[in-house]
């Protein structure tokens, strides 16, 4: 049973009470049973991100990537290939940035499957080994590495998107059994930067109050800008890192209002800032 709990520590709204996460074989058993009930034909009257299934990322519940787009998919007809970046992004030096990339290129993953476009997700899919090499983590990934590509030729994209939403817990578990707690914790901010990019493009181009709703966050950006307070001061330093931080503490009072009260012009700032960001993840530079 979920409960809630306040974290230490300092962050954009001081004294949010965050949910502490369900065990990872509920997660998974909630992923493959009860949930994908929400892609009945009828839409949601109303989307509440606690009726998703959740991934712990330590103690705050986040929503599955793959629960939120199949969502979206209901709210309209979004052009998911429009939303699919172009090329393959070179493994950067820099650990921090690696990291970041990884995550992002997961959530890509998730864009790809919605766009049913299987050589992008096999691309994808090697790499997500690529850069998990880069940072240890190999080992975990190569399994779902060859899943993601047997599933994408066979057109099973529910389990492709089981595949990448298992990789993401896959190279987190591992990065945590290895005392990486911070380079885990940018995967996760990685993915839910690109996530968030693609959800305020479609939402902006056809703008609900449903889909405004789905940016209503407040609790799980506040979590990541805590979560690089409490990294090294190497990584606090680190200037992709730092920008990040001051993007999340742009976000967040944008995101602290509920769907009635996120706008279309402040749909477009979110995604301009994750835009931004997540081009710097990609190419480097400034």
């Amino acid at each position: 049973m979920l409960h809630s709990e306040i974290l230490p520590g300092e962050g954009i709204f001081p004294g949010c009470a965050l949910k502490r996460g369900m065990s990872l074989f509920s997660l998974l058993v909630a992923l493959t049973t009860g949930p994908l009930s929400l892609r009945a034909d009828t839409p949601p009257k109303k989307i509440a991100l606690s009726d998703f299934p959740a991934a712990a990322v330590q103690e705050v519940v986040v929503p599955v990537p793959s629960e939120i787009f199949a969502v979206l998919d209901k709210l309209g007809n979004p052009n998911w290939k429009a939303q699919l970046r172009d090329g393959k992004a070179r493994t950067p030096e820099d650990r921090a940035r690696t990291a970041l990339l990884l995550g992002n290129v997961i959530a890509e993953g998730f864009v790809a499957v919605e766009a049913e476009d299987a050589e992008r997700v096999k691309e994808l899919g090697r790499q997500v080994l690529t850069l998990a090499e880069a940072i240890n983590v190999r080992k975990s990934v190569i399994a779902r590495s060859k899943s993601i590509t047997d599933k994408a030729d066979q057109r099973d994209w529910r389990g492709v998107r089981s595949e990448f939403d298992g990789a993401l817990q896959d190279v987190r578990g591992a990065m945590d059994e290895l005392n990486d707690q911070d380079l885990s914790q940018l995967v996760s901010l990685g993915g839910w930067l690109r996530g968030t990019e693609v959800l305020t493009s479609i939402i902006g181009k056809g703008f609900s109050k449903d889909g405004a709703e789905l940016l209503h966050q407040p609790e799980l950006v506040n979590y990541f800008d805590r979560c690089i307070g409490s990294m090294s001061a190497r990584l606090r330093r680190n200037p992709l890192v730092a920008e990040i931080r001051d993007v999340l503490r742009k976000i967040g009072p944008l995101v602290n209002e509920g769907g009635d009260n996120i706008t279309p012009e402040k749909v477009k700032t979110i995604h301009d800032l994750t835009r931004g960001v997540d081009q710097r993840i990609v190419n480097g530079g400034n």
